[in-house]
């Protein structure tokens, strides 16, 4: 399996900025590759709200995955420790993971 060295909030802020500028998106610039290296920082909030969603795993993903790697994962991301995921069901949303 290959591994990012770039961590998942960066990464997902890219695609973020990218979708808003690239003209292969929603965007309107042809070659948008610098202003999503000066942008990015600005979709990091957005890109953390799409994490916080994907904390817990839906029907078909639990169905084929371990939910606990899952969970210590998105922990992982979110910068949280490693035991947050161990606290299942401890905060009002049920995450296991703490808001």
């Amino acid at each position: 399996m290959d591994i990012s060295k770039v961590g998942v909030i960066e990464r997902v802020a890219r695609v973020l900025a990218a979708q808003r500028l690239s003209i292969n998106a929603e965007g309107h610039e042809a070659s948008a590759s610098a202003h999503v290296d000066a942008a990015w920082p600005d979709y990091e909030n957005d890109a953390i709200a799409v994490l916080k969603t994907l904390r817990e795993p839906d029907g078909d993903m639990a169905a084929v995955g371990d939910v606990a790697v899952w969970e210590r994962m998105i922990a992982a991301a979110l910068g949280l420790p490693r035991d947050a995921a161990a606290m299942s069901g401890s905060n009002a949303a049920g995450s296991g993971v703490p808001t």
